[in-house]
């Protein structure tokens, strides 16, 4: 009989002890400490330090952080960690509004409440790139504005550019772009497969990048009706890319557990349980332990805590049959 299995942990702060940091910094008002953490991070540390403002959802704790966000903008308003942080706010926000679905399950309320957040978004990242051009974590943020906003493809690829002039390989930043090219933003699936085998490639031996051809693959699984999907997702091109994809991140010597790690094998994990690949999927439970994010088991299940623990059981018993 198996010892029990821990639970899945879906704290940042987990494996990325500077998240507990920031919150305990922002939760002090302790800007300098909170630059501190951002002056010692390198730009994916700082995409991901900007990401988990996200997170701050309980109204306190959010009236608490735009209050520290503001009084630090105010101190100095060219401060790239605040302009960031607070854009990044103000888009989670509007989004909490507007929910996950596709536009036709969106009421008119949430819409105009939605865009208003994210114009009070734009506003504040328009200044904060202004102020640093080279702001990577700021510019990703008005990727997902220009998508949010529907500012169209083009506008979307020219903020995406001025990324990519910084740091060609910015996973967060790609992500973004990926999503608005979806077919539920106008765009299309060849779109959408294109760029993310482009990025994959693009990116150096045994980089993250090369889950972007799983994300691709599992919006696109999602788009379709119930019997196609499975159809889909077991036929050999899209199989064989996605073994692409693993040798080339996951399963390549040059990989390594740098920031952004445990998404990228949540969601190899994810597909290999989709495809039955028992044993394939079972390593990459065995090597995340509790660590868990909620891609892609949102997309799996109602509730990503109880998906992840049954496909985690599912594929270590279904690996050990196969033993």
């Amino acid at each position: 009989m198996l010892p029990p299995l821990p639970a899945p942990d879906f704290d940042a702060a987990t494996p990325y002890p500077e998240i507990g940091a920031l919150r305990t910094a922002l939760g002090a008002g302790d800007w300098p400490a909170v630059r501190r953490l951002w002056d010692a991070a390198d730009r994916a540390g700082r995409a991901q330090l900007v990401a988990a403002i996200g997170d701050i959802e309980r109204p306190a704790e959010t009236a608490h952080l735009v209050t520290v966000l503001n009084a630090a903008l105010a101190a100095e308003p060219g401060d790239p960690a605040a302009g960031a942080m607070l854009g990044a706010h103000l888009v989670s926000a509007g989004w909490l509004i507007r929910g996950s679905g596709w536009a036709r399950s969106v009421s008119e309320r949430q819409f105009t409440d939605f865009h208003g957040y994210l114009r009070r978004a734009e506003g504040v990242l328009i200044e904060a790139t202004a102020r640093n051009p080279d702001n990577v974590a700021a510019w990703q943020w008005r990727i997902t504005v220009a998508m949010g906003l529907q500012l169209g493809a083009d506008e979307a690829r020219r903020r995406y550019d001025r990324v990519a002039r910084v740091d060609p390989h910015q996973l967060n930043a790609q992500a973004g772009l990926l999503q608005l090219l979806c077919p539920k933003w106008s765009g299309s699936w060849e779109q959408v497969h294109t760029f993310a085998r482009e990025r994959m490639l693009a990116a150096p031996a045994g980089a993250h990048n090369a889950v972007l051809v799983v994300d691709a693959h599992l919006e696109h699984w999602l788009s379709l009706p119930s019997g196609e999907d499975a159809a889909y997702l077991t036929s050999q091109p899209v199989r064989d890319e996605i073994y692409e994809a693993a040798h080339r991140s996951i399963w390549h010597p040059e990989f390594r557990r740098t920031v952004g790690w445990v998404w990228v094998l949540n969601m190899f994990a994810g597909i290999f349980t989709m495809l039955e690949d028992h044993r394939a999927a079972a390593g990459l439970f065995a090597a995340l332990g509790p660590l868990a994010t909620r891609s892609p088991w949102t997309y799996l299940g109602r509730d990503p805590g109880e998906t992840f623990v049954r496909r985690r059981a599912d594929a270590i018993a279904g690996a050990r049959a196969a033993a």
